[in-house]
């Protein structure tokens, strides 16, 4: 956990003597109505979401130390709410759905809003954050909790937030599902990077969520590149198979300054020389990323070589010596595909680096394909007529051929919504396209492509009854 920025602990201070010295809490501490709390919700929730987004987007490492301050009194209570709900989702679960370690920092926020003098209000809003961080805790760590809060109201509102269905595994499951999705697009995760190896056996799976996460997300990681750098520089963590992930996500992803490029270029031959079979591992993670989310580009790509030293001879040099040319030259050139048809002969064909080169390929097709406007079909029929049986050829790969044609036949559904007109020359074009190549390639079968273009009978509407009509 990094602390939290100077700037926005004085923003936060401010906020909180806001709230202090605000009507609406005045009022609220006179009255004693729910409305009045909301109003200064209404007022100044917003503000601390600002700083909670802006720390989020920009420095994930501090996001623990700014839900600890807002634990303060002084915010009464104030997005407390929200913050459990994180706290809920940053635990680590096994395949039980059962947290693997005890979630301090949710029992810290929960205990904050139990002691709160506005408890009552607050805990509208908690419910369902609560119900689901119990049932990914043990009973033993709930029994725990629940024997700190003396208070009978309150603990009685926590033993019932103990709910029954989901002991059974399948509607935890379901219920963890449910409630991750509302926070689809929150930036809410945040990481601790470990110093020794204990800790690295500990805290290394989440951290590596995390960086997925924010890459995924498209996040801004600048705050990330120093922390990272120095996780590397660990020479301990340099003989474990650990590095070897982080060392790939951040090559990939990452755009560095010269230091540290250097830095990682460094590290990165170093390893490379001294972990058993690191070309197989690194390949191995390459390879998840590949079939992730994530897009490993040319850019990506361009990037790890230029740290690959040419003097180390093994298959991660073979690999980018490849993936250079396909990138700078074109996967459409000859020179390039006999380069690929040679380098795919030399090695077995279902060998983890062939299934790496297959993915490079698969790449430029199926982003030409999920950019294409639909005013632009020839350029897939060209694709399709000159290139997918030449690369469908080398490979000899179903499941290569198999994603071509999932990644074309979402293009030409598309282009059957745009086209709809039977007589139409684009539609004509379309439907010989397909009957044609897409049989050649062995996408489809005649009478598959009979049925796409079928036309499809609207169901007559019944004739209404004298008594309907009148």
């Amino acid at each position: 956990m990094e602390a939290l920025d100077q700037y926005y602990v004085d923003k936060l201070n401010e906020i909180a003597e806001e709230v202090q010295a605000s009507e609406e809490l005045a009022t609220y501490l006179e009255e004693e109505e729910e409305s009045d709390y909301k109003l200064m919700q209404e007022m100044f929730e917003p503000k601390i979401g600002a700083i909670y987004e802006s720390v989020s987007a920009y420095y994930p490492l501090q996001l623990i130390a700014l839900e600890k301050y807002l634990l303060d009194e002084r915010f009464e209570g104030l997005y407390l709410p929200k913050i459990i709900g994180f706290t809920v989702l940053r635990g680590e679960i096994n395949d039980r759905y059962k947290y693997i370690l005890p979630q301090d920092h949710f029992k810290d926020v929960l205990m904050a809003i139990c002691n709160s003098a506005n408890f009552d209000i607050i805990r509208q809003r908690i419910g369902q954050s609560v119900q689901m961080g119990f049932a990914l805790s043990s009973d033993i760590w709930i029994t725990n909790l629940l024997n700190e809060v003396t208070n009978k109201r309150i603990n009685y509102f926590l033993r019932n937030m103990k709910k029954d269905n989901y002991r059974i595994l399948k509607e935890r499951i379901a219920g963890y599902n449910r409630y991750k999705r509302q926070f689809k697009s929150a930036k809410y995760l945040s990481a601790v990077f470990p110093t020794n190896m204990s800790e690295l056996k500990i805290l290394f799976t989440s951290l590596k969520s995390f960086l997925l996460h924010r890459l995924e997300l498209k996040a801004n990681n600048e705050s990330l590149i120093s922390p990272i750098a120095t996780f590397l520089s660990n020479e301990d963590f340099q003989k474990t198979d650990e590095i070897v992930e982080i060392l790939c996500l951040y090559a990939n992803f990452w755009e560095l300054d010269k230091d540290y490029m250097a830095h990682l270029s460094g590290v990165f031959n170093k390893v490379r020389t001294e972990i058993p079979d690191f070309s197989e591992k690194y390949l191995t993670y390459l390879m998840f990323l590949q079939n992730s989310s994530l897009d490993v580009d040319a850019a990506a790509e361009n990037r790890v070589s230029a740290i690959v030293s040419r003097d180390i001879q093994d298959e991660l040099t073979e690999y980018y010596n490849l993936v250079e040319t396909i990138h700078t030259k074109g996967y459409l050139e000859e020179a390039t595909i006999e380069e690929v048809h040679t380098f795919y002969n030399a090695h077995e064909g279902r060998s983890l680096i062939n299934e790496c080169v297959r993915k490079v390929i698969y790449g430029y097709y199926t982003r030409l394909i999920t950019n294409l406007e639909e005013r632009d079909y020839n350029e897939l029929i060209n694709l399709a007529r000159k290139s997918y049986p030449v690369y469908m050829k080398i490979f000899g790969n179903q499941q290569f051929n198999q994603d071509v044609e999932d990644s074309s036949m979402v293009y030409i559904k598309k282009l059957l919504k745009r086209y709809t007109d039977k007589r139409g020359k684009d539609y004509q074009d379309i439907k010989k396209f397909v009957a044609s190549t897409f049989v050649e390639l062995g996408f489809m079968k005649e009478k598959e492509v009979v049925e796409l273009f079928k036309t499809r009978r609207k169901k007559k509407k019944p004739t209404p009854t004298a008594k309907e009509v009148f």
